[in-house]
C-alpha cells in the first residue's frame, strides 16, 4: 500500500510540474467594437495616423505570457521564420562560384546552427524554472514537509521532480528544434543530414542542466540557485569557443581547458557534438565553413559521449540523494 501512494504521489508531482507554467492572466479589458468596419478599430494606422508625425518603418511587437516562456518561444519561432525567409531570398540570387561552395548548405546549416543554440538557451532557461527551487525553496515556503512524510520519500521527491523536469524541458526542446529544422527545409530546401542525433543530444544538454540545478536547489536559495546554474551554464559555453580558438590557434593550453570543461559540464560537449552531426556529411569547402557555432565550433566527442552522460546523471542524482539524506527541513 505504501509503495503505491508513492508512485500516486511521484506521478503528482510530474503533472504539477508540468503544468507548471501555465498560469492564468487576466485580461487587458479593451472598449468591445460594436460595428466592424474595414478602416476602423484596432488598427495600427489609427493608432499611429500619419498627421501625428509618426512612421511604420519601425514596429514593435510584444507578446505575453503567464511565465514566459509561451511569449519567448512564439517571438523566436517567428522572428526565425522571418529571418530564414529573408535568408533564403537572398541566396536565391547567388550563382555559381569558383571555390565550389554551397550557399543553400552554407545558410541552411548557418542559421539552423543558431537556432540550435538558441533553442538550447530557451530549454535550459525553462530546466532552470522548474526547479531553481525545488528543495530548499519548497522547504522555506513550508510546501516540501508534508510530501516528503507521506506518501513520498526523500529519494522519490527527488527522482519525481527530476524526471518531471527532464520530460519537460527535453519535449520542448525537441518541439522547438523540429519546428525550426521544419523551417528551415520547407523555406530553403534544405535538410540537415542526421536530424534526430542532433535533437537528441540537444535535449540531452538540457537534461544535464535541470540535474545540476536540481542539485542546486538542495544548497541554495531559489535565486542564488538560478543565477548559479545560468552561470555554469555560460562558463560551459565560454569553454567551448576556447576550444574553438584553441583548433584555430593550435593552443595545446586552450584545447586541454575545452576538453576538461566538456567532461565536467557535458552539456557543453553535447551541444558541440550536436552541431557536428548536423552537418557531418556537408561536403568541400562548405563542411569546412560550417564547423563552426555562435559560441564553440562543432566537435566530435567520441563514442563514449553516451555512456558518460548517463553515468554522469547517477552520479549527479547520487550526490543529490546523500545531501538532501542530510539536509535539515
Amino acid at each position: 500500500m505504501r509503495k503505491r501512494f508513492r508512485c500516486a504521489g511521484a506521478y503528482l508531482l510530474l503533472v504539477m510540474a508540468t503544468m507548471a507554467g501555465c498560469e492564468y492572466v487576466r485580461p487587458i479589458p479593451n472598449t468591445p467594437l460594436e460595428t466592424w468596419e474595414p478602416t476602423g478599430g484596432y488598427r495600427f494606422t489609427n493608432v499611429a495616423p500619419p498627421e501625428a508625425e509618426n512612421s511604420d518603418s519601425l514596429l514593435f511587437v510584444a507578446a505575453f505570457s503567464g511565465g514566459g516562456t509561451r511569449a519567448s518561444t512564439l517571438a523566436f519561432g517567428a522572428l526565425y521564420t522571418w529571418g530564414t525567409s529573408e535568408l533564403f531570398q537572398d541566396v536565391n540570387n547567388f550563382g555559381g562560384n569558383q571555390f565550389g561552395l554551397d550557399p543553400r548548405a552554407l545558410a541552411g546549416a548557418t542559421i539552423l546552427g543558431l537556432a540550435m543554440f538558441g533553442t538550447l538557451f530557451l530549454g535550459v532557461v525553462l530546466a532552470v524554472f522548474l526547479t531553481l527551487g525545488a528543495v530548499r525553496g519548497d522547504a522555506e515556503r513550508g510546501l516540501l514537509q508534508p510530501l516528503i512524510v507521506r506518501p513520498l520519500g526523500r529519494r522519490q521527491y527527488l527522482a519525481g521532480r527530476f524526471l518531471a523536469a527532464a520530460s519537460v524541458s527535453g519535449a520542448y526542446v525537441l518541439i522547438v528544434y523540429a519546428g525550426g529544422v521544419v523551417v528551415t527545409g520547407v523555406l530553403g530546401d534544405w535538410w540537415p543530414s542526421d536530424p534526430v542525433g542532433a535533437g537528441l543530444r540537444l535535449a540531452a544538454a538540457v537534461v544535464v542542466v535541470a540535474a545540476l540545478a536540481l542539485l542546486g536547489s538542495i544548497f541554495l536559495s531559489a535565486n542564488a540557485n538560478g543565477i548559479a546554474v545560468l552561470m555554469v551554464f555560460g562558463a560551459g559555453l565560454l569553454a567551448g569557443l576556447l576550444g574553438s580558438v584553441g583548433d584555430a590557434l593550435n593552443s595545446n593550453t586552450l584545447q586541454t581547458i575545452a576538453n576538461t570543461s566538456s567532461w565536467l559540464l557535458p552539456f557543453e560537449a553535447l551541444y558541440r557534438d550536436a552541431l557536428r552531426v548536423l552537418v557531418s556529411e556537408v561536403p568541400g569547402v562548405t563542411g569546412a565553413i560550417v564547423q563552426l557555432g555562435p559560441l564553440g565550433g562543432s566537435h566530435d566527442a567520441g563514442p563514449l559521449l553516451g555512456p558518460y552522460t548517463i553515468a554522469y546523471l547517477a552520479g549527479v542524482g547520487a550526490l543529490a540523494a546523500a545531501a538532501f539524506a542530510r539536509t535539515d527541513l
